[in-house]
């Protein structure tokens, strides 16, 4: 049975630092690219970051480009969201999800959340003064 776990989130004051990590079990995590996405009530959920099964190609949304970083730890079948200078509009339920890419596709990055196969359950960031 496959499962992502997500944990790191809480509340944050606007300028801070949180750390998501996503762990993974039930896959040969090291063949999966991973998507960070977000999702506010009422709101389509959105792209935030992405990386590839290799960790060589990562990919990030306008709005948070320069403030997130996402990498992994294929070891420890862990992916991360490193998130600085935190703003109120970062609210949001976080999610990572898990995409087996198709042949020849696997150096690229999908925004699509439609092309994720597995979803971890979330976890919640507030950033409020």
């Amino acid at each position: 049975q496959v499962q992502l776990v997500e944990s790191g989130g809480g509340l944050v004051q606007p300028g801070g630092s949180l750390t998501l990590s996503c762990a993974a079990s039930g896959l040969t995590f090291s063949s999966y690219g991973m998507g960070l996405f977000r999702q506010v009530p009422g709101k389509e959920r959105e792209f935030v970051g992405g990386i590839t099964k290799t960790g060589g190609r990562v990919m990030y949304a306008d709005s948070v480009k320069g403030r997130f970083t996402v990498s992994r730890d294929n070891a420890k079948n862990t992916a991360f969201l490193h998130m600085n200078s935190l703003k109120p509009e970062d609210t949001a339920t976080y999610y990572c999800a898990a995409r087996l890419p198709p042949p020849g596709l696997s150096n690229y990055v999908t925004l699509s959340e439609w092309d994720y196969h597995y979803w971890g359950q979330g976890t919640q960031v507030t950033v409020s003064s």
